[in-house]
């Protein structure tokens, strides 16, 4: 039996690889049903390696490469790619962001109008990111919980972990040297007026802005803020700005109805990657921050291999030599 601290992404993804390998697993957690108590549901849910490229080590997009094929077994993902725009005054920035990544494909107006109608003569110019892909991360957390239940797993809810497990995956609880608390806020907003349906990025001067449709004209829109301790609700000032950026964006948003704020803390080392690393004699996989649904595939089977090492191969055995005789 192997036994986990945490039932969030980083459990979650872990057990079911730990399920797929032939394990008896059991998680235990303190929320009260799937994702209840994972800040990954604040996430954006995009599988986007080329576009965190611009800012993240090599390992970020290798490891993430195959992460949609990965998710697309347990929820539905949408593969319609990234678009990443910049206001005219801002090309620079564009520019800027093609020279720092790889995969894409120069846009004009007229093709931005082709993949997004309703940004028709709105951006001059833009990078599509075709290969890039997104989900949604409560419904995938809740698919990832089903998936192992199914699977024999047993997810033990409103239940503190016992002293010793296994693996412990409890982000910002496990107090592990050098994670530090990066605060994300984001806006689920409904509008009639605009249909977008593939994650955009808008570079924009204050705060580069992501969009992601999450179906029936809602869309999900978030940044990343500054590091901090606090779980209070998000201020008036963040929300002003994500508001302004969806607005700089298309001005339908100015519109749309808010239909959920939310706050939280993501756990992340000083280089941004997650760690798989022992403290204390126990086995931790934390740090997945902005990454968490990108990364979560590779990491979760880094950490099976190590719960659950396969055994070697063994060199095949020659036959011997009849009577002793020498070969």
């Amino acid at each position: 039996m192997i036994t986990i601290a945490g039932a969030g992404l980083a459990g979650l993804a872990t057990a079911y690889e730990l399920l797929q390998r032939g394990a008896r697993v059991t998680l235990y957690e303190r929320g009260t049903g799937p994702g209840a108590a994972s800040v990954a549901r604040y996430a954006g849910g995009m599988l986007a390696p080329w576009c965190e490229g611009e800012s993240a080590e090599a390992e970020v997009v290798s490891l993430g490469a195959r992460a949609a094929d990965w998710w697309e077994t347990i929820t539905p993902v949408s593969r319609r790619g990234s678009l990443v725009v910049a206001p005219p005054r801002d090309h620079a920035e564009l520019s800027r962001f093609a020279r720092r990544t790889e995969a894409h494909r120069v846009l004009d107006g007229a093709a931005i109008a082709d993949l997004e109608p309703a940004l028709a003569g709105r951006f001059s110019s833009g990078l599509f990111f075709q290969s890039e892909a997104h989900l949604d991360p409560r419904r995938a957390l809740q698919d990832l919980s089903a998936a192992i239940t199914a699977m024999g797993g047993e997810i033990r809810y409103d239940t503190q972990a016992p002293a010793e497990v296994d693996l412990n995956c409890t982000g910002m609880a496990a107090a592990l040297p050098g994670l530090r608390p990066v605060r994300g806020e984001m806006a689920i907003l409904h509008c009639a007026e605009v249909d977008i349906s593939r994650t955009l990025r808008l570079l924009h001067p204050r705060i580069p802005l992501y969009l992601v449709p999450r179906g029936d004209q809602h869309f999900m829109i978030g940044a990343t803020m500054v590091e901090s301790h606090s779980t209070r609700a998000p201020t008036l000032r963040s929300v002003n700005e994500l508001l302004s950026a969806a607005f700089a964006l298309h001005p339908a948003f100015g519109e749309a109805s808010v239909v959920e704020l939310g706050a939280g803390l993501r756990p992340a080392f000083g280089d941004n990657l997650p760690r798989l690393i022992e403290h204390d004699g126990r086995l931790h996989l934390n740090g997945l921050y902005r990454h968490g649904f990108l990364l979560a595939p590779a990491m979760a089977q880094r950490a099976a291999r190590r719960l659950m090492p396969q055994p070697e191969p063994q060199p095949e055995l020659q036959p011997q030599p009849e009577n002793g005789a020498s070969a």
